[in-house]
């Protein structure tokens, strides 16, 4: 049997705005869109900034889970832009999750927080990450989520 292994990629650190547009309970559940202002990312072979701009669209759904959908673009300490979108869940225990709502520090062993980055670029240096599969495991705090994410070997 094959078990999968990763390689560290970078974590990332995210500045998140509260979300600007609450469109309340749809069919599919909560939606809300937050602005990304900015961030830091730093791993073996990438490091820089989030360069503000980006977005998450918000899905909490009927059973709880919080569906994320996130567009973002990289500026490698170098001058390389990366664009980074990403699927993710977040749930856990109703306690832990209002706490983590109301902006208070959760343990993040506490509740699953996972995400699937793609990556897409035109710079040499970079050309790999258009052909990686990544995952990444999250943490949100009080001023955002923070990411370790790692390439599919």
């Amino acid at each position: 049997m094959s078990h999968i292994q990763t390689e560290h990629l970078f974590d990332i650190t995210l500045e998140v705005e509260a979300p600007l547009q609450l469109l309340g309970h749809t069919p599919y559940g909560e939606r809300k869109i937050a602005k990304v202002t900015g961030g830091t990312f730093e791993g073996p072979g990438l490091k820089g900034t989030v360069r503000g701009g980006g977005g998450d669209w918000i899905l909490v759904r009927q059973d709880g889970v919080t569906q994320l959908d996130v567009r973002l673009v990289l500026e490698t300490d170098d001058g390389a832009l990366i664009y980074m979108t990403y699927a993710g869940l977040r749930h856990g225990p109703e306690e832990v999750m209002a706490r983590l709502n109301a902006g208070q520090p959760v343990n993040r062993d506490d509740y699953y927080f996972r995400i699937t980055p793609r990556f897409e670029t035109s710079a040499d240096k970079y050309l790999w990450l258009n052909k990686a599969v990544c995952v990444g495991t999250g943490d949100r705090t009080p001023s955002g989520p923070v990411y370790n994410v790692y390439r599919v070997l």
